[in-house]
């Protein structure tokens, strides 16, 4: 087995190590949504200060609703980030470019967009929680 993991796991321009790549991304979105968005909890909260979504019961049919349309958000989004994250390696593998030197993979790309996005709106709260009009505009 030792030898498998070496022959098939090490480069990335292995079918295999990019199926397994691919699906621990779509694996750890969903973990990630799930340990960050609880629906049971949500709809409590919900119930407790009065809101309620039109045409669905508040408490368990609520939390229902609620994990239902957030696996059918998840999932577009978790394939839409393995894509992305699969991207460099496909095209170094199809195109037999760098021989795996390639300075960006698609985990560093997914990495600094985050942290992207992240600063940008950290930076917009601060800038609003001062009364300015924005970063940008």
């Amino acid at each position: 087995w030792a030898q498998w993991i070496s022959r098939n796991m090490t480069k990335g321009d292995h079918p295999i190590y990019m199926a397994a790549y691919f699906l621990l991304i779509v694996f750890f979105a969903f973990f990630y949504v799930a340990i960050s968005f609880n629906p049971e909890e949500v709809a409590d909260n919900m119930k407790k200060y009065g809101g309620f979504i039109p045409g669905i019961r508040a408490g368990r049919p609520t939390s229902e609703y609620l994990s239902y349309v957030l696996n059918r958000i998840t999932w577009p989004g978790a394939l839409y980030l393995g894509l992305i994250a699969l991207l460099p390696t496909l095209a170094i593998a199809i195109f037999n470019g760098s021989n795996g030197n390639f300075p960006l993979g698609g985990t560093s790309i997914l990495i600094i967009v985050g942290v992207g996005l992240e600063t940008v709106k950290q930076i917009e709260s601060q800038l609003q929680q001062h009364n300015y009009e924005g970063f940008l505009r």
